[in-house]
């Protein structure tokens, strides 16, 4: 599933194709949408945004489309008209004179008025977005000392949009190795100095994979490794996806765990629960 850098990425995409260009045809696949294609033929884009892992691109005409990618989504920026070669199934697309924006694969589409997007039930309870709004580390860490998070486990904290908003899986392990806490622990077991270098690593790994194309890495590390010949999925993480490899900063072995049904990494030693 792509995660909260990389939906706002594609909005990013989305967003220069489309901004301030009259719409020539807007196309849903599921029949219930069908009567809004005329509603946005004419329209004009106004902004391309994301809360964590949905994006919501706002129109003119005083509506806004929600979509979330979940597993297999994947939006597709083209020369107008001109579709990928793919098995993948067109679900919704924005075409004007320049670009076709294409959603493919994802079924969770929703058109809402402007003023119905705060009650979407995904924005709701979505928790802060670190692209989007402005946080900061002493506000993460008293997110983190609340009552409601406190005592779940952080490998599950880390992965509820109602936390943090676009955290998924391979920025929990990053997140967790960069702080120092073992996947184990909860908020409640750890220093403040973990708390606040959880609430860093939170900030500074999601705009780093947003700003570096998913590298989580240090970057002058990520550029050293890349110079000798590494391929990207040997210099992007720290210990994501890297199981039985060494740690990059103490040689330990990377372990992998299931955590909450999804894989987890960490090192042993540089996450120890004594730490």
């Amino acid at each position: 599933m792509p995660e909260g850098p990389e939906i706002r990425k594609a909005a990013d995409q989305v967003e220069k194709a489309l901004l301030d260009k009259p719409v020539l045809e807007v196309f849903f696949a599921f029949d219930h949408f069908k009567d809004y294609e005329t509603l946005f033929r004419g329209s004009e884009v106004l902004k391309v945004e994301t809360k964590g892992k949905a994006m919501l691109i706002r129109f003119n005409n005083g509506y806004t489309v929600y979509s979330h990618n979940q597993l297999y989504g994947k939006w597709y920026v083209r020369n107008p008209y001109n579709y990928p070669k793919t098995n993948r199934q067109l679900r919704f697309a924005i075409h004007n004179e320049k670009k076709s924006a294409l959603l493919y694969s994802a079924s969770d589409i929703e058109v809402l008025r402007d003023e119905e997007v705060e009650l979407h039930p995904f924005i709701v309870k979505a928790g802060p977005d670190l692209l989007n709004d402005h946080v900061t580390e002493e506000e993460l860490v008293d997110r983190f000392k609340s009552s409601r998070f406190h005592r779940r486990r952080w490998t599950a904290l880390l992965l509820d949009q109602g936390f943090i908003a676009g955290v998924g899986n391979y920025l929990r392990s990053e997140i967790l190795f960069t702080a120092g806490i073992h996947p184990e622990l909860r908020p409640i077991d750890c220093s403040e100095n973990q708390l606040k270098k959880a609430a860093n690593a939170c900030i500074e790994l999601m705009w780093r994979s947003y700003k570096h194309q998913g590298i989580t890495t240090d970057l002058e590390l990520a550029h050293r490794l890349k110079a000798k010949g590494a391929k990207r999925n040997e210099y992007r993480h720290w210990v994501f996806n890297r199981e039985g490899q060494p740690c990059r900063v103490d040689g330990s072995e990377i372990i992998k765990i299931k955590a909450g049904s999804r894989r987890c990494y960490y090192c042993p030693t540089c996450q120890s629960k004594e730490s």
